[in-house]
């Protein structure tokens, strides 16, 4: 009974000291509390391949079951308090850490004779054999935190709709799982007995069932958040473990233009080259229309840059409303837009004058009138048979439009054209 009792202290004890530091997060920041996480973290592996007691079940490692069960509940509790991008940070930083340690005891390999001290010397067979049982961790405890969210998300509604419910089972799935993985290298590396491998398990669903109150607790009564997560899959909490999903938005940013939030003169040019390319090959048509805001030096001029930026989101949100989900729209440059419409002819005028007449319906009581557009259309391959020569009729058509009084829609074959109101 002396063994759990001194298993139940140091659990209390180190829920305490985590919890305290984890509720203070805001104040003290979070990176404390990783910081508190890679400690334990090399106690818990040191204490998981060298330090067990005897219990009526079998051999147990207190690093094992108390600190490592305390900080899968802990990451959960990150999880449920903060997201999964939050806690994907300390595992990069401990798998790092503990590479970077063997690194760098490969290195003192370099030192031929180092001194002999009375007391005692360095072993660094055994620090090769800890880094290996650490990095082999962190990669198990990725592994661990992925199914651990999606079974605390799904068990919500397969099996259980409590919270103490919810996070037992989960940890216990876990813990199993992880049990068996990691006693694999620990009986390679170390020669652990197999009696560490059940008793181990068991003292380990005791700390699961321990955490998993004090986790309801700390929710309960310390932050009452409400704590309903909307449901996400694996590959939505691999990603956001990862940095795939910055990739991803990092790419969708690439290309777009700061102020509008539309595709750049330079995603045109791409785009445009291949659309073309694709409707050689399935002979069809794709219109260009070149649209330019009426006047929008006179604007910048007397109300301002900040107001002129203000008409150009307006208006990019007005054509990207009255376009087709097919159509593409850029930022062409300056006031000018472009529109690249495939299979659009006969009706590429008519979507054209639909715009025009939207966007100098819009209010603008700011300005005290109106905003107009001119629009310019080329179409492939009746007007041009390449994208530059496309781009050329579309801007003189444009240009054509303005010459004419502005506020009107003119193709590079048929005027289509309305008096300015």
């Amino acid at each position: 009974m002396s063994g759990i009792f001194a298993l139940l202290v140091q659990a209390v004890i180190y829920f305490m000291v985590m919890g305290t530091i984890f509720f203070r997060r805001k104040t003290i920041g979070i990176g404390v509390f990783f910081c508190l996480l890679g400690t334990m973290h090399f106690l818990e592996t040191y204490l998981a391949a060298v330090f067990f007691v005897e219990l009526p079940f079998g051999l147990i490692s207190p690093g094992s079951t108390v600190i490592f069960t305390g900080k899968l509940a802990f990451f959960l509790l990150l999880y449920i308090k903060e997201d999964a991008e939050v806690i994907r940070q300390p595992i990069y930083g401990l798998l790092s850490g503990n590479i970077l340690m063997i690194a760098l005891g490969l290195v003192l390999r370099f030192y031929a004779d180092p001194a002999s001290l009375p007391g005692y010397n360095a072993d660094l067979r055994f620090i090769d054999q800890i880094g290996l049982l650490m990095i082999w961790g962190t990669i198990l405890l990725f592994a661990d935190l992925i199914l651990l969210v999606i079974l605390y998300e799904r068990l919500g509604a397969l099996v259980t709709n409590t919270v103490p419910g919810r996070i037992f089972i989960s940890l216990s799935i876990v813990l199993s799982f992880d049990q068996l993985f990691f006693f694999v290298s620990l009986h390679l590396l170390a020669g652990v007995p197999a009696s560490a491998l059940y008793g181990g398990w068991i003292a380990k669903m005791g700390a699961a069932g321990f955490f998993s109150l004090m986790l309801t607790a700390y929710l309960r009564f310390l932050e009452r958040t409400p704590v309903a997560i909307p449901a996400q899959g694996a590959a939505d909490v691999f990603d956001r473990l990862t940095y795939r999903h910055r990739y991803e938005k990092l790419v969708e940013r690439i290309g777009r233009d700061a102020l509008t939030g539309l595709q750049d003169r330079g995603q045109f040019d791409a785009k445009g080259a291949a659309l073309l390319q694709a409707a050689t090959q399935s002979d069809l048509s794709v219109s260009l229309m070149m649209i330019d805001i009426d006047h929008f030096k006179a604007i910048n001029d007397q109300y301002g840059h900040v107001e002129g930026d203000r008409v150009l989101r307006e208006v990019a949100a007005m054509i990207a409303g009255a376009k087709r989900a097919a159509d593409e729209l850029f930022r062409y440059g300056g006031e000018e837009f472009a529109l690249l419409c495939p299979e659009t002819p006969p009706g590429a005028g008519a979507m054209a004058e639909r715009i025009r007449t939207a966007v100098s319906d819009s209010q603008k009581p700011a300005l005290g009138r109106s905003v107009t557009i001119s629009v310019g259309i080329a179409t492939f391959p009746a007007d041009a048979s390449d994208f530059r020569g496309l781009l050329l009729k579309a801007d003189a058509a444009l240009y054509e439009a303005k010459k004419m009084g502005r506020n009107r829609v003119v193709s590079a074959s048929a005027s289509l054209s309305r008096p300015t109101a």
